[in-house]
Protein backbone atom coordinates (compact mmCIF):
# COMPACT_ATOMS: atom_id res chain seq x y z
CA UNK A 1 0.00 0.00 0.00
CA UNK A 2 1.51 3.19 -1.16
CA UNK A 3 1.94 6.49 1.28
CA UNK A 4 -0.65 8.69 2.07
CA UNK A 5 0.57 11.69 -0.62
CA UNK A 6 1.79 15.15 0.77
CA UNK A 7 -1.13 17.28 0.27
CA UNK A 8 -3.27 14.82 2.87
CA UNK A 9 -0.37 15.35 5.66
CA UNK A 10 -0.24 19.28 4.01
CA UNK A 11 -4.11 19.08 5.02
CA UNK A 12 -3.92 18.09 8.31
CA UNK A 13 -0.90 20.27 9.53
CA UNK A 14 -3.41 23.22 7.77
CA UNK A 15 -6.59 21.84 9.92
CA UNK A 16 -4.36 21.20 13.09
CA UNK A 17 -2.96 25.57 12.74
CA UNK A 18 -6.74 26.60 11.89
CA UNK A 19 -7.70 24.63 14.93
CA UNK A 20 -5.45 26.79 17.19
CA UNK A 21 -5.95 29.98 15.47
CA UNK A 22 -9.72 29.94 16.11
CA UNK A 23 -9.50 28.61 19.54
CA UNK A 24 -6.87 31.37 20.44
CA UNK A 25 -8.32 34.23 19.02
CA UNK A 26 -12.25 33.44 18.57
CA UNK A 27 -14.18 36.58 20.18
CA UNK A 28 -15.52 35.00 23.03
CA UNK A 29 -16.95 37.56 24.92
CA UNK A 30 -15.11 38.71 28.21
CA UNK A 31 -17.37 39.72 31.17
CA UNK A 32 -17.57 43.43 31.83
CA UNK A 33 -19.44 45.04 34.48
CA UNK A 34 -21.59 46.19 31.30
CA UNK A 35 -22.32 43.26 30.24
CA UNK A 36 -22.40 41.07 33.71
CA UNK A 37 -26.34 40.73 34.56
CA UNK A 38 -27.17 41.55 38.31
CA UNK A 39 -29.97 38.81 39.32
CA UNK A 40 -31.94 42.11 41.38
CA UNK A 41 -34.31 43.77 39.99
CA UNK A 42 -32.08 47.19 41.06
CA UNK A 43 -30.90 49.66 38.71
CA UNK A 44 -27.37 51.36 39.38
CA UNK A 45 -25.93 54.48 37.66
CA UNK A 46 -22.76 53.55 36.94
CA UNK A 47 -20.45 50.78 37.04
CA UNK A 48 -16.47 50.23 36.51
CA UNK A 49 -14.40 47.47 35.92
CA UNK A 50 -12.05 47.79 38.94
CA UNK A 51 -8.30 46.85 37.31
CA UNK A 52 -7.71 43.65 39.30
CA UNK A 53 -8.88 40.68 40.36
CA UNK A 54 -11.68 40.19 38.33
CA UNK A 55 -13.82 42.30 39.84
CA UNK A 56 -17.02 44.66 39.10
CA UNK A 57 -18.76 47.27 40.85
CA UNK A 58 -22.12 49.11 40.30
CA UNK A 59 -23.02 52.04 42.81
CA UNK A 60 -25.28 54.81 42.84
CA UNK A 61 -24.39 57.93 44.89
CA UNK A 62 -26.99 60.22 46.41
CA UNK A 63 -25.57 63.10 47.43
CA UNK A 64 -28.19 65.16 49.24
CA UNK A 65 -28.09 62.80 52.16
CA UNK A 66 -24.78 61.16 51.42
CA UNK A 67 -25.82 57.24 50.58
CA UNK A 68 -24.45 55.23 48.54
CA UNK A 69 -25.86 51.64 46.89
CA UNK A 70 -23.12 49.54 46.01
CA UNK A 71 -23.03 45.75 44.13
CA UNK A 72 -19.45 44.50 44.10
CA UNK A 73 -18.95 41.55 42.12
CA UNK A 74 -15.91 39.16 42.15
CA UNK A 75 -14.99 35.65 41.40
CA UNK A 76 -13.49 33.90 45.03
CA UNK A 77 -10.09 32.33 44.74
CA UNK A 78 -11.98 29.18 45.21
CA UNK A 79 -15.47 27.53 45.20
CA UNK A 80 -15.72 27.74 48.79
CA UNK A 81 -14.00 31.16 49.10
CA UNK A 82 -14.73 34.53 50.00
CA UNK A 83 -14.89 38.07 48.07
CA UNK A 84 -14.67 41.55 50.01
CA UNK A 85 -15.38 45.70 49.52
CA UNK A 86 -14.61 47.78 52.26
CA UNK A 87 -13.88 51.79 52.73
CA UNK A 88 -10.77 52.96 54.61
CA UNK A 89 -12.04 56.31 56.07
CA UNK A 90 -8.00 56.91 56.73
CA UNK A 91 -5.90 55.73 54.97
CA UNK A 92 -5.38 54.03 50.98
CA UNK A 93 -4.74 50.36 52.09
CA UNK A 94 -6.20 47.50 53.90
CA UNK A 95 -5.21 48.54 57.51
CA UNK A 96 -7.90 51.12 58.90
CA UNK A 97 -10.37 49.34 56.28
CA UNK A 98 -14.36 49.05 56.76
CA UNK A 99 -15.07 45.76 55.19
CA UNK A 100 -18.06 43.79 53.96
CA UNK A 101 -17.07 40.34 53.58
CA UNK A 102 -19.31 38.05 51.53
CA UNK A 103 -18.98 34.27 51.69
CA UNK A 104 -20.54 30.62 52.22
CA UNK A 105 -22.03 30.05 55.69
CA UNK A 106 -23.37 26.28 56.04
CA UNK A 107 -24.14 26.41 52.24
CA UNK A 108 -26.02 30.00 52.58
CA UNK A 109 -24.43 33.06 50.78
CA UNK A 110 -23.96 35.59 54.13
CA UNK A 111 -22.81 39.30 54.14
CA UNK A 112 -20.36 39.97 57.48
CA UNK A 113 -18.53 43.34 58.44
CA UNK A 114 -14.82 43.71 59.50
CA UNK A 115 -13.16 46.11 61.05
CA UNK A 116 -9.34 45.45 59.97
CA UNK A 117 -7.16 47.37 62.64
CA UNK A 118 -4.24 45.71 61.35
CA UNK A 119 -2.40 43.00 59.41
CA UNK A 120 -2.98 40.42 61.93
CA UNK A 121 -6.39 41.84 63.47
CA UNK A 122 -9.28 41.27 61.28
CA UNK A 123 -12.47 41.15 63.67
CA UNK A 124 -16.52 40.82 63.27
CA UNK A 125 -18.08 43.99 64.43
CA UNK A 126 -19.86 47.40 63.76
CA UNK A 127 -18.45 49.88 60.70
CA UNK A 128 -17.75 53.24 62.12
CA UNK A 129 -20.44 54.24 59.48
CA UNK A 130 -23.95 52.94 58.80
CA UNK A 131 -24.84 49.94 56.87
CA UNK A 132 -28.09 48.92 55.95
CA UNK A 133 -30.10 46.33 53.45
CA UNK A 134 -26.59 43.68 52.99
CA UNK A 135 -26.90 40.78 51.56
CA UNK A 136 -24.91 38.36 49.28
CA UNK A 137 -25.62 36.12 46.29
CA UNK A 138 -24.05 33.70 43.86
CA UNK A 139 -24.18 32.80 40.04
CA UNK A 140 -21.73 31.41 37.90
CA UNK A 141 -18.90 31.28 39.88
CA UNK A 142 -19.17 34.93 40.92
CA UNK A 143 -20.19 36.19 44.21
CA UNK A 144 -22.25 39.83 44.61
CA UNK A 145 -22.11 42.03 47.27
CA UNK A 146 -25.51 44.39 48.17
CA UNK A 147 -25.19 47.20 50.66
CA UNK A 148 -26.46 50.82 51.14
CA UNK A 149 -23.63 53.16 53.29
CA UNK A 150 -23.83 56.13 54.19
CA UNK A 151 -21.01 58.05 52.63
CA UNK A 152 -18.22 59.33 56.10
CA UNK A 153 -17.59 62.77 56.02
CA UNK A 154 -20.06 63.62 52.96
CA UNK A 155 -17.59 63.16 50.59
CA UNK A 156 -17.41 63.15 47.12
CA UNK A 157 -15.14 60.55 46.82
CA UNK A 158 -13.42 57.15 48.92
CA UNK A 159 -10.29 55.25 49.39
CA UNK A 160 -11.40 51.57 48.96
CA UNK A 161 -10.14 48.24 48.66
CA UNK A 162 -11.31 44.72 47.60
CA UNK A 163 -10.24 41.35 47.52
CA UNK A 164 -11.34 37.79 47.32
CA UNK A 165 -9.65 34.63 49.38
CA UNK A 166 -9.45 30.69 49.05
CA UNK A 167 -11.21 29.39 51.76
CA UNK A 168 -13.23 29.86 55.02
CA UNK A 169 -12.83 27.94 58.68
CA UNK A 170 -15.50 28.15 61.57
CA UNK A 171 -17.31 31.22 60.12
CA UNK A 172 -14.14 33.08 59.53
CA UNK A 173 -12.45 34.29 56.09
CA UNK A 174 -9.04 32.88 55.87
CA UNK A 175 -5.77 34.80 54.96
CA UNK A 176 -6.29 35.56 51.16
CA UNK A 177 -3.01 35.11 48.57
CA UNK A 178 -0.13 37.73 48.79
CA UNK A 179 0.32 38.00 45.07
CA UNK A 180 1.05 41.65 43.19
CA UNK A 181 -3.03 41.67 42.42
CA UNK A 182 -4.28 41.24 45.98
CA UNK A 183 -1.02 43.77 47.21
CA UNK A 184 -2.43 46.48 44.57
CA UNK A 185 -6.39 45.60 44.61
CA UNK A 186 -7.27 49.56 46.32
CA UNK A 187 -7.89 52.71 45.19
CA UNK A 188 -9.81 55.94 44.87
CA UNK A 189 -13.35 55.76 43.95
CA UNK A 190 -14.99 59.15 42.80
CA UNK A 191 -18.54 58.88 43.61
CA UNK A 192 -20.07 62.18 41.21
CA UNK A 193 -17.59 61.38 38.14
CA UNK A 194 -17.84 57.56 37.81
CA UNK A 195 -14.11 56.85 37.73
CA UNK A 196 -12.13 54.93 39.63
CA UNK A 197 -7.87 55.15 40.43
CA UNK A 198 -5.49 52.66 41.63
CA UNK A 199 -2.13 53.93 42.44
CA UNK A 200 -2.15 57.36 40.70
CA UNK A 201 -3.48 56.12 37.31
CA UNK A 202 -7.65 56.22 36.70
CA UNK A 203 -9.87 54.28 34.48
CA UNK A 204 -12.91 54.50 33.80
CA UNK A 205 -14.95 51.10 32.84
CA UNK A 206 -12.52 48.40 31.41
CA UNK A 207 -9.82 50.44 32.81
CA UNK A 208 -6.34 47.94 33.48
CA UNK A 209 -3.58 49.63 35.33
CA UNK A 210 0.29 49.02 33.51
CA UNK A 211 1.09 46.32 35.64
CA UNK A 212 -2.09 44.17 34.98
CA UNK A 213 -1.33 44.99 31.14
CA UNK A 214 2.14 43.77 31.44
CA UNK A 215 1.02 40.53 33.59
CA UNK A 216 -1.16 39.69 31.03
CA UNK A 217 0.81 40.61 27.87
CA UNK A 218 3.55 38.61 29.58
CA UNK A 219 1.15 35.44 30.08
CA UNK A 220 0.02 35.49 26.43
CA UNK A 221 3.53 35.88 24.82
CA UNK A 222 4.43 32.89 27.20
CA UNK A 223 1.71 30.59 26.27
CA UNK A 224 2.01 30.85 22.72
CA UNK A 225 5.49 30.66 22.66
CA UNK A 226 6.53 27.64 25.21
CA UNK A 227 2.70 26.44 25.53
CA UNK A 228 2.11 26.38 21.56
CA UNK A 229 4.27 27.14 18.90
CA UNK A 230 6.96 25.08 20.56
CA UNK A 231 4.82 21.72 20.43
CA UNK A 232 3.57 22.75 17.25
CA UNK A 233 6.80 22.91 15.71
CA UNK A 234 7.88 19.64 16.98
CA UNK A 235 4.96 17.89 15.59
CA UNK A 236 5.54 18.75 11.85
CA UNK A 237 9.46 17.67 12.45
CA UNK A 238 8.05 14.16 13.56
CA UNK A 239 5.50 13.39 11.43
CA UNK A 240 5.47 15.34 7.83
CA UNK A 241 9.08 13.84 7.96
CA UNK A 242 7.85 10.62 7.47
CA UNK A 243 6.13 11.43 4.41
CA UNK A 244 9.28 11.66 1.17
CA UNK A 245 7.49 14.28 -0.61
CA UNK A 246 7.07 17.07 2.32
CA UNK A 247 10.85 17.13 2.32
CA UNK A 248 12.26 19.42 2.68
CA UNK A 249 9.20 21.39 2.85
CA UNK A 250 8.47 19.83 7.01
CA UNK A 251 12.01 21.41 7.86
CA UNK A 252 11.13 24.96 6.79
CA UNK A 253 7.22 25.02 8.37
CA UNK A 254 9.65 23.19 11.48
CA UNK A 255 11.87 25.88 11.53
CA UNK A 256 9.98 29.01 11.07
CA UNK A 257 7.69 27.93 14.24
CA UNK A 258 10.78 27.09 16.82
CA UNK A 259 12.40 30.37 15.66
CA UNK A 260 9.06 32.50 15.71
CA UNK A 261 8.49 30.36 19.28
CA UNK A 262 11.96 31.64 20.84
CA UNK A 263 11.54 34.69 19.48
CA UNK A 264 8.46 35.55 20.64
CA UNK A 265 9.38 33.49 24.14
CA UNK A 266 12.27 35.59 24.33
CA UNK A 267 9.98 38.70 24.43
CA UNK A 268 7.82 37.24 26.98
CA UNK A 269 10.86 35.88 29.29
CA UNK A 270 11.99 39.94 29.18
CA UNK A 271 8.72 41.15 30.47
CA UNK A 272 8.95 38.77 33.60
CA UNK A 273 12.11 39.85 33.94
CA UNK A 274 10.45 43.29 33.53
CA UNK A 275 8.02 42.57 36.18
CA UNK A 276 10.11 41.33 38.54
CA UNK A 277 12.34 44.06 38.84
CA UNK A 278 9.05 46.32 39.38
CA UNK A 279 7.89 43.69 42.03
CA UNK A 280 10.11 43.97 45.22
CA UNK A 281 9.69 41.86 47.84
CA UNK A 282 7.56 39.37 45.53
CA UNK A 283 9.04 36.76 43.86
CA UNK A 284 7.88 33.44 42.34
CA UNK A 285 10.78 31.31 42.70
CA UNK A 286 9.75 28.29 41.10
CA UNK A 287 8.03 29.82 38.23
CA UNK A 288 11.47 31.89 37.70
CA UNK A 289 13.17 29.07 37.62
CA UNK A 290 11.82 27.07 35.03
CA UNK A 291 11.31 29.95 33.16
CA UNK A 292 15.08 30.67 33.44
CA UNK A 293 15.78 26.94 32.59
CA UNK A 294 13.36 26.82 29.50
CA UNK A 295 15.15 30.29 28.35
CA UNK A 296 18.73 28.55 28.53
CA UNK A 297 17.51 25.15 26.91
CA UNK A 298 15.81 26.81 23.98
CA UNK A 299 18.62 28.99 23.29
CA UNK A 300 21.01 26.37 23.00
CA UNK A 301 18.05 24.61 20.67
CA UNK A 302 18.41 27.64 18.59
CA UNK A 303 22.38 27.52 17.72
CA UNK A 304 21.48 23.34 16.36
CA UNK A 305 20.21 25.49 13.35
CA UNK A 306 23.88 26.08 12.74
CA UNK A 307 25.65 23.31 13.45
CA UNK A 308 23.37 20.85 12.39
CA UNK A 309 25.41 17.97 10.11
CA UNK A 310 24.52 16.55 6.83
CA UNK A 311 21.99 13.26 7.01
CA UNK A 312 25.54 10.73 5.89
CA UNK A 313 27.44 12.38 8.97
CA UNK A 314 29.29 10.03 11.42
CA UNK A 315 28.07 12.41 14.33
CA UNK A 316 24.61 12.82 13.18
CA UNK A 317 23.11 9.83 15.46
CA UNK A 318 24.57 11.99 18.78
CA UNK A 319 23.23 15.67 16.74
CA UNK A 320 19.80 13.74 17.22
CA UNK A 321 20.00 12.40 20.61
CA UNK A 322 20.74 16.04 21.66
CA UNK A 323 18.19 17.70 19.71
CA UNK A 324 15.31 15.83 20.44
CA UNK A 325 16.12 15.58 23.87
CA UNK A 326 16.33 19.58 24.78
CA UNK A 327 13.77 20.03 22.37
CA UNK A 328 11.03 17.71 24.53
CA UNK A 329 12.53 19.40 28.26
CA UNK A 330 11.57 22.90 26.28
CA UNK A 331 8.33 21.77 25.66
CA UNK A 332 7.71 20.00 28.88
CA UNK A 333 9.20 23.10 30.99
CA UNK A 334 7.04 25.39 28.73
CA UNK A 335 3.69 24.08 29.75
CA UNK A 336 4.80 23.34 33.65
CA UNK A 337 5.27 26.65 33.71
CA UNK A 338 2.09 27.62 32.21
CA UNK A 339 0.32 26.38 34.42
CA UNK A 340 2.62 28.07 37.32
CA UNK A 341 1.51 31.39 35.55
CA UNK A 342 -1.94 30.31 35.67
CA UNK A 343 -1.97 30.08 39.18
CA UNK A 344 -0.25 33.15 39.67
CA UNK A 345 -2.14 35.60 37.75
CA UNK A 346 -5.78 33.79 38.24
CA UNK A 347 -7.29 34.75 34.44
CA UNK A 348 -10.64 34.20 34.42
CA UNK A 349 -11.22 30.11 34.44
CA UNK A 350 -11.92 30.44 30.73
CA UNK A 351 -8.63 31.23 29.62
CA UNK A 352 -7.23 28.49 31.53
CA UNK A 353 -9.88 26.37 30.21
CA UNK A 354 -8.72 27.63 26.58
CA UNK A 355 -5.63 26.58 26.88
CA UNK A 356 -6.04 22.77 27.95
CA UNK A 357 -8.44 22.46 25.42
CA UNK A 358 -5.69 23.40 23.02
CA UNK A 359 -3.06 21.31 24.47
CA UNK A 360 -5.58 18.35 24.45
CA UNK A 361 -6.16 19.23 20.80
CA UNK A 362 -2.29 18.95 20.21
CA UNK A 363 -1.78 15.60 22.18
CA UNK A 364 -4.77 13.97 20.14
CA UNK A 365 -3.79 15.03 17.03
CA UNK A 366 0.15 13.97 17.65
CA UNK A 367 -1.35 10.55 19.11
CA UNK A 368 -3.18 10.24 15.79
CA UNK A 369 -0.54 10.92 13.51
CA UNK A 370 1.73 8.91 16.30
CA UNK A 371 -0.57 5.48 14.64
CA UNK A 372 -0.38 6.36 11.09
CA UNK A 373 3.49 6.93 11.29
CA UNK A 374 4.09 4.02 12.71
CA UNK A 375 1.52 2.08 10.42
CA UNK A 376 3.32 3.64 7.76
CA UNK A 377 6.67 3.18 8.87
CA UNK A 378 5.62 -0.36 9.75
CA UNK A 379 4.44 -1.04 6.09
CA UNK A 380 7.47 -0.05 4.51
CA UNK A 381 9.77 -1.91 7.12
CA UNK A 382 7.54 -5.06 5.82
CA UNK A 383 7.88 -4.31 1.89
CA UNK A 384 11.49 -4.18 2.20
CA UNK A 385 12.43 -7.08 3.71
CA UNK A 386 9.64 -8.86 1.33
CA UNK A 387 10.41 -8.19 -2.13
CA UNK A 388 14.14 -8.90 -1.82
CA UNK A 389 13.53 -12.28 -0.53
CA UNK A 390 10.45 -13.02 -3.37
CA UNK A 391 13.02 -11.80 -6.33
CA UNK A 392 15.77 -14.33 -5.17
CA UNK A 393 12.71 -17.22 -4.75
CA UNK A 394 11.30 -16.21 -7.81
CA UNK A 395 14.77 -16.71 -9.62
CA UNK A 396 15.39 -20.06 -7.71
CA UNK A 397 12.12 -21.34 -8.97
CA UNK A 398 12.26 -20.26 -12.68
CA UNK A 399 16.16 -22.04 -12.69
CA UNK A 400 14.87 -24.97 -10.66
CA UNK A 401 10.93 -25.48 -11.84
CA UNK A 402 10.81 -29.07 -10.58
CA UNK A 403 12.46 -28.57 -7.43
CA UNK A 404 10.87 -30.35 -4.29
Amino acid sequence: MASPPFSLSFLLTLLLCSTVTMMLFSPAASLTCTSHKLTSNEIYSNCIDLPLLSSYLHWTFNSTNSSLSIAFVAAPADSDGWVSWAINPTGVGMVGAQALIAFKNNGVMTVKTYKISSYQSVVPGKLSFEVWDTKAEESGGHMTIFAKIKVPGKKDSLNQVWQVGPSVTNGVPDRHDLATANMKSKGTLSLTRGQSSTGGESSTSGGVDSTTKKRNIHGVLNAVSWGILFPLGAIIARYLRTFPSADPAWFYLHAFCQVSAYAIGVAGWATGLKLGSESQGIQYSGHRNIGIAAFCLATIQIFALFVRPQKDHKYRYYWNIYHHSIGYSVIILGIINIFRGFDILRPEQKWKTTYVIVIAALGGIALFLEVITWIIVLRRKSNKSTKPYDAYNNGQNRQQPFAA
